[in-house]
């Protein structure tokens, strides 16, 4: 009776291998498990959105290269708005250099009327060089061209005219236009000739 009692509280050896492989493989399962919490996987994109959010925004590198990338901007920005710039002036006073070409060729122009009208002969040629001319500066006019407006006895003006000599005058105080030797010019709201003037000066006593 007492081996057979020893015999129903023990394990077979079939039994025990079962029961050893199953513990093992429970183990495993476990280890497994526990090991899968433990570690995660992180996909490369996953890993890369996480540096970006907790490692990145206090990299001292990453925030040298923002304000390089920064600068870098204002500069292309900046470089952008002046070459607009450029352009538009060049745009607008693009005429500009055949326009002081022609410019002498009014001043001829006019230096002939200016001789004729002193002989009665060249009346008749006169009046039609006068017509020409008129012409020709209406049509300048259009394109922005235009005579500065000056007169004698008006105050010197750096900006408008060309001082070419003083001149003492006794019929009026100094500093002013006396004489006017050459017409100016300005195209739109440039002055690309002065107008060359004498300027009068107090007489010396």
């Amino acid at each position: 009776m007492a081996g057979d009692t020893e015999q129903n509280k023990g394990f077979s050896q079939e039994e025990a291998l079962g029961f050893a492989q199953t513990n093992e493989q429970g183990q495993q399962t476990q280890d497994e498990h526990t090991s899968g919490e433990a570690e995660p996987h992180i996909s490369d994109e996953q890993l890369v959105q996480l540096c970006k959010e907790k490692v990145c925004p206090s990299c001292p590198e990453k925030q040298e290269m923002d304000q390089e990338v920064l600068r870098v901007r204002a500069d292309a920005d900046n470089y952008r708005k002046r070459m607009a710039r450029e352009k538009e002036q060049h745009c607008k006073f693009a005429a500009q250099e055949i326009l002081e070409d022609l410019m002498p060729v009014i001043d001829n122009l006019e230096l002939a009327v200016g001789h004729g009208r002193k002989l009665d002969a060249c009346s008749d040629l006169v009046q039609g060089v006068d017509m020409t001319i008129q012409i020709f500066m209406d049509t300048l006019k259009k394109h922005g061209l235009e005579p500065i407006e000056c007169s004698e006895g008006e105050a010197f003006d750096p900006t408008r005219h060309e001082a070419l000599a003083e001149e003492e005058r006794e019929d009026m105080e100094g500093g002013k236009v006396c004489q006017i030797m050459q017409k100016g010019y300005k195209y739109k709201d440039r002055v690309i000739r002065p107008a060359k003037v004498m300027v009068s000066k107090n007489c010396q006593k």
